[in-house]
């Protein structure tokens, strides 16, 4: 089913549920057959959602190019360049999504992480949103969206963190952060 009009909407902020939103956004999408890519950055560890994507195929599908490592912060340069690499073919795939307008719904999970990490530059992510088919929604998820990417979207959530249990010294829990 392609949308009649397609927009861009922003899952940013310090809060939990930017990737969760996104997810939630897809669910409803396929369940009217919409075709939803998500496209995931800085996520190389296993969750619940790589686990479900193959049971809603074939109308979602996720993809990842990175290998799996340690978080952003942790790696040595050898590594980030490594990253950046993977990144790199990652953003060529969306642009050419994009360019065969390929599915209805893409979602770009953590890309604004990618983009304040210096692998994604701002002018590439623009460019992206630029060629955008008007039938086709875009989802950017990630902490710190610059302004330029707000005034380009046509809706901006920002989730703040009021309160976390993580404070508290809870880890990621299966089922719930991964």
């Amino acid at each position: 089913m392609k949308l009649q009009n397609g927009y861009i909407q922003i899952y940013t902020g310090n809060g939990k549920g930017k990737t969760t939103a996104a997810l939630g956004q897809a669910l409803r999408a396929v369940g009217r057959e919409c075709k939803v890519y998500m496209v995931q950055f800085l996520k190389s560890f296993e969750t619940g959602e790589l686990i479900a994507a193959p049971r809603l195929e074939p109308y979602f599908k996720i993809f990842r190019f990175e290998k799996k490592r340690n978080f952003f912060w942790l790696l040595n340069d050898d590594e980030k360049a490594e990253l950046k690499q993977e990144v790199e073919q990652a953003v060529e795939f969306v642009k050419g999504v994009v360019r065969r307008n390929e599915c209805d719904i893409l979602i770009l999970d953590e890309i604004l992480g990618a983009m304040h990490n210096r692998l994604v530059q701002l002018d590439e992510l623009k460019g992206i949103l630029s060629m955008k088919p008007s039938s086709m929604e875009i989802i950017l998820t990630g902490r710190d969206a610059p302004q330029e990417l707000i005034d380009m979207a046509d809706l901006v959530t920002e989730m703040r963190e009021v309160k976390h249990y993580f404070a508290n010294g809870v880890e990621s829990r299966t089922g719930i952060e991964k």
